[in-house]
């Protein structure tokens, strides 16, 4: 379904009279700018004060520009306040997991509590039944997602070094450890940045400036988590086509499986670096 601008209409946002017409300039671009921009800040660069001044200038902006648009924009900024209290560097001890899990969970958890019980409103969705099945070309794309991953990610892990932000993986215990690890957090992701941010934004600007938008706050939170040197060559690409499939398909579990599927590749990839003696199972390991 098109809305008034033609954009591709997000599976999560509401259809409410109250739901603001896109357009492709508006105001509110600023104060949503500065709050994604936060992200950066925040995560790719880590300067803390100025990323929470950022983060704080936007929600005032947005309050004097559109009530309705500072409500979502706060949601956004509490869900990156939540995640910015801690160090995103990869940990595979039991506490370091037990903070992820408490974190992360958080930061998903509160901004929908507060969207439902508190806003009373319906934009924040984790769409599971759609009552469709996958196409013929979604099961295809699903077997490309794999094989760029098992072509692309090993240069990238292994040639550029950036293999190294995450822990040595040199036991079944610790490997268990990272499969948990990278599986989780690849799940989180899309309850966060896709169903959250993603779908906040998409309730006040196009489909495309909400999905650029998400996408630098992605991107720079997977920066912190170490995907580095030349990573975001390959994560805002994906990023991008993360959402614009979810608006496709409308379907959370298929992006899942989606983002699951090239975790499954970062995964091997990761175990490979760490323990060269491994049978060599990517024809494009350096």
């Amino acid at each position: 379904m098109a809305g008034k601008s033609g954009a591709i209409l997000s599976p999560v946002e509401t259809r409410s009279s109250d739901r603001p017409a896109p357009v492709t300039w508006s105001w509110g671009l600023v104060p949503a700018a500065a709050v994604s921009g936060s992200a950066f800040l925040l995560f790719a660069v880590q300067w803390r004060a100025a990323g929470y001044g950022l983060l704080l200038a936007g929600l005032l902006l947005a309050l004097l520009l559109d009530r309705a648009l500072a409500k979502h924009l706060l949601l956004i900024g509490i869900g990156l306040g939540i995640i910015s209290t801690m160090s995103l560097r990869a940990d595979l001890s039991d506490a370091g997991m037990l903070r992820f899990t408490v974190t992360l969970g958080g930061a998903v958890a509160v901004p929908y509590l507060v969207s439902r019980y508190v806003f009373r409103e319906d934009v924040i969705r984790f769409p599971v039944r759609t009552g469709r099945p996958w196409s013929r070309l979604e099961w295809s794309y699903l077997g490309v997602v794999v094989l760029l991953g098992y072509l692309v990610l090993p240069a990238y892990f292994i040639g550029a070094g950036v293999y190294r932000n995450w822990p040595e993986v040199t036991t079944p215990e610790l490997i268990g450890r990272l499969f948990v690890g990278v599986n989780g957090v690849g799940l989180w992701d899309e309850l966060f940045f896709i169903c959250t941010v993603f779908a906040l934004l998409r309730h006040h600007f196009t489909f495309w400036t909400a999905n650029l938008l998400q996408a630098v706050v992605f991107v720079s939170f997977l920066w912190e988590l170490g995907y580095r040197s030349w990573g975001p060559l390959l994560t805002f690409p994906f990023v991008l086509v993360q959402g614009w499939t979810f608006a496709r398909t409308r379907s959370l579990p298929y992006v899942v499986a989606v983002h699951l599927l090239f975790d499954l590749v970062v995964f091997g990839v990761l175990v490979q670096a760490h323990n060269p003696d491994f049978p060599r199972i990517f024809v494009t390991t350096p």
